[in-house]
């Protein structure tokens, strides 16, 4: 069974219109390459409320086994995404966003920049990436190589210890 995905594009400009939204289909197309099924690719504008009350309706209904958001990670005064997100984290898994900004120095050394996190909320893996279109592919390259494990664990699949 592949896994169902979701993608959150954070953007107020994206959500009015005035900015096409290029890190969503980047992303889908990424997840389809790992042979994920895309439920819906969303623009959201920066509102916590509205972020965390989308992050929760999609955990609780079951729809998607992982969130992507992209964008709102930064330190500008509206960049609340990881804030929205950890109003519905349950378990945090921070090594996920550890491991985007560590592996992301080799791309840039702003990756430290991103307040991106990580973690679980019900059965779904929630993951803040990037807004830029690069550092969003970039984020996924990143995360391909234990992505798939991340969610196996999470359902309870395979979890043989080799």
């Amino acid at each position: 069974m592949p896994y169902k995905a979701t993608i959150l594009t954070i953007s107020d400009k994206g959500y009015a219109g005035e900015r096409e939204d290029k890190s969503g289909p980047i992303l889908k197309l990424k997840l389809e390459e790992m042979g994920f099924e895309t439920a819906e690719v969303q623009i959201l504008p920066d509102d916590r409320t509205m972020i965390s009350s989308r992050l929760k309706e999609i955990c609780l209904s079951g729809s998607a086994d992982l969130i992507l958001t992209t964008g709102g990670t930064g330190a500008a005064p509206r960049d609340i995404t990881p804030e929205a997100s950890m109003d519905v984290i349950e378990r945090p898994m921070p090594g996920l966003a550890e491991l985007i900004r560590f592996e992301g120095m080799k791309f840039t050394k702003r990756a430290v920049l991103s307040r991106g996190v990580s973690g679980i909320c019900k059965e779904t893996l929630i993951i803040n990436l990037a807004g830029s279109p690069k550092a969003a592919a970039e984020g996924m390259d990143i995360l391909e190589p234990v992505l798939e494990h991340a969610l196996h664990m999470l359902k309870s699949i395979n979890l043989d210890h080799k």
